[in-house]
């Protein structure tokens, strides 16, 4: 279970969350300047609120009446940007490596093999990066944040910067991804349609607040 409750100011901007999810796959939806981003950083670590607590399968990240604050790196998130960010001096197998060195995690090929499968990307293990395309990109960023064995992903505008094209490649493995590997998602996204195929809940963001929260019939038609 995910519980959020928090607040954050950022400049003029204030950010009032609070939620409780169970859900496989929770959606944040709202326009660009409505919070998404902000609110996954606080998730991941990245910044850490003013007032409030964040607490995932019962581990209290946040708490701000006892000033806790766990560190990003110590939280296990996964977290994948709308640029994916690989190393362009790495090769494929490299970049996809690099999340379980850093946690200090032993290999384990099994593991690799089953998500190098459930990407599709094996024939582009030693390839650069600048040799892929934006979804084999997306793809790689994605593998690289399950072999660090999160206990949670955050998935910012993973289709954001594609297009349509590579929108239809990438979707089937993001809807594998949610029903074959059982770690919990926050999916943030500004197109209702993404959501209506990917998220189990929704969380409806304006102006630093949630308006809506519920099933995908929250979001517009």
């Amino acid at each position: 279970m995910l519980r959020v409750d928090v607040v954050k100011q950022l400049g003029a901007f204030a950010l009032e969350v609070s939620f409780a999810s169970e859900g496989r796959a929770i959606g944040l939806f709202g326009a660009s300047g409505a919070g998404k981003t902000s609110l996954i950083n606080m998730i991941a670590g990245l910044l850490a609120p003013d007032r409030g607590m964040i607490v995932l399968d019962g581990e209290t990240l946040d708490d701000t009446t006892k000033q806790l604050h766990i560190p990003a790196h110590r939280r296990r998130i996964g977290y994948v940007f709308q640029d994916a960010r690989l190393f362009p001096h790495l090769d494929v197998r490299k970049n996809l490596d690099y999340g379980r060195r850093m946690n200090g995690l032993a290999p384990d090929p099994a593991q690799e093999a089953r998500v190098i499968d459930l990407l599709n990307i094996g024939h582009l293990l030693d390839r650069r990066i600048g040799a892929l395309s934006g979804g084999e990109r997306q793809r790689v960023a994605l593998g690289r944040a399950l072999l660090a064995r999160p206990k949670l992903l955050l998935l910012d505008e993973p289709l954001g910067a594609l297009d349509q094209e590579r929108k239809a490649e990438i979707l089937p493995y993001l809807t594998r991804l949610r029903d074959e590997v059982g770690i919990p998602i926050v999916y943030v996204s500004h197109d209702p349609d993404e959501l209506r195929l990917l998220a189990s809940q929704v969380a409806v963001l304006k102006a630093g607040r949630i308006v809506a929260f519920g099933g995908t019939d929250v979001l517009p038609v």
